[in-house]
């Protein structure tokens, strides 16, 4: 029975192919919408991940200074030494490895080139902890770092400006008052929150402290740059961290702490919880077009009923049933419903292809939103087309054969 009343509603459905395609608008409109909102939103979920993940192997870094936003001035607060980065990795459980980093912005040249660039000087075990690789060259190591090797390696902003397409490898660089050696070329990263990650030089720390900047104090570790072991939990790890570092920069139980912790884990399931957020809430808005899609077809489908209530008084008057009768129109608003929803999923999967290249986020087409948004578009379909089907089946035969 149930597939004779799809064979009728197709045939109903192809008889009035443009009020069938008005019908499903709204449907077709609203599945496409939601699918879409949601799948570039889960897109921009693992986009801004990555780009966390991509600053380092569970990072944390430590900073002087109360904390961000207005509170970060850290005048008259003490640096870091590099004993404390020594330390914390010695004695907290927890953390694969800690490199001191010290930083300054200076003038590059190469030949007729010149440039500010960003200068990190630091210990080999950086690379490591963030996530840096080579695409020609080495790195530094702990010989050249004992020595205070004027040797550096590049990111692929600085090699660009540079040296342009040229190999800079062996190249001597002017950094300041002191010409450097390129080692090392690294594998781009691209933009993050923090800026263009490629736009740094990195050397050994105690090459900048000798030739470039000098070292006036112990305390002159602008930031330590930490790694936790996979599975250790951030929260604890913290706690162990600023817990030890109360007790080296003496910092009594009525006094605040003077550094603050910035934890790229966590940062990163805020921001991945705030765009699934942000996506659930346009999924919502763009949900509104179905229900509106659903009274579109509640109102067609009453149309429909007024045109062939001669044709229900004739098949209920050779023995159909009421039920058999809003089977028949159910069935129609369902399919009506489907053919919409199928549409719908079409047109997410070309707009999320492309959209997705333009904003260069993953494609992540998930089926399970997608059979979601269907059986939802279904739903609508049961839940709006139900009164008119059931106006069509309490027909009374007689008043329906009557009728012009």
């Amino acid at each position: 029975m149930i597939w004779n009343a799809l064979a009728i509603a197709l045939r109903e459905i192809g008889r009035n192919l443009t009020r069938a395609f008005l019908t499903v608008l709204g449907i077709f409109i609203g599945v496409a919408a939601i699918i879409t909102m949601v799948t570039l939103g889960q897109g921009a979920t693992l986009a801004v991940k990555a780009q966390i993940s991509n600053l380092g192997n569970n990072l944390l870094t430590l900073r002087p200074g109360a904390g961000f936003g207005s509170r970060t001035a850290s005048a008259g607060v003490p640096h870091f030494t590099e004993k404390d980065a020594t330390i914390i990795s010695e004695q907290i459980a927890g953390v694969a490895a800690a490199a001191p980093v010290r930083t300054a912005s200076l003038s590059t040249i190469y030949l007729q080139n010149a440039r500010l660039s960003a200068i990190t000087g630091t210990t080999p075990v950086y690379f490591q902890i963030n996530k840096w690789n080579l695409a020609e060259g080495r790195f530094f190591s702990e010989a050249d770092l004992r020595s205070g090797a004027a040797v550096c390696v590049i990111g692929n902003t600085v090699r660009t400006e540079l040296f342009g397409s040229d190999n800079p490898i062996g190249a001597k660089i002017r950094i300041g008052k002191a010409s450097c050696e390129v080692i090392g070329l690294l594998v781009a990263k691209g933009q993050a929150g923090m800026g263009d990650q490629d736009d740094t030089i990195i050397m050994p720390l105690s090459a900048l402290q000798r030739r470039l900047i000098g070292k006036t104090s112990s305390h002159d570790i602008s930031q330590i740059s930490i790694s936790a072991q996979d599975g250790v939990d951030s929260t604890a790890l913290i706690s162990e961290i600023t817990s030890l570092m109360r007790q080296r920069r003496n910092l009594q139980k009525n006094q605040d702490n003077n550094f603050n912790i910035f934890d790229t884990r966590q940062i990163a399931e805020t921001l991945g919880s705030t765009t699934q957020l942000m996506t659930m809430l346009l999924a919502a808005v763009a949900g509104v077009s179905l229900l509106v899609g659903g009274i579109g077809i509640m109102n067609i489908m009453l149309v429909s009923v007024t045109e062939r209530t001669r044709e229900i008084g004739i098949r209920l008057a050779i023995g159909a049933t009421a039920r058999e009768v809003l089977l028949q129109f159910l069935v129609e608003a369902v399919t009506l419903s489907c053919v919409g929803g199928l549409l719908g999923i079409l047109l997410a999967f070309g707009l999320c292809a492309g959209l997705a290249k333009i904003i260069q986020v993953p494609f992540n087409f998930n089926m399970q939103i997608n059979l979601i948004a269907f059986l939802f578009a279904a739903a609508v379909g049961v839940v709006f087309g139900y009164t008119p089907a059931r106006r069509a089946a309490r027909l009374n035969p007689i008043d329906a054969l009557r009728h012009e």
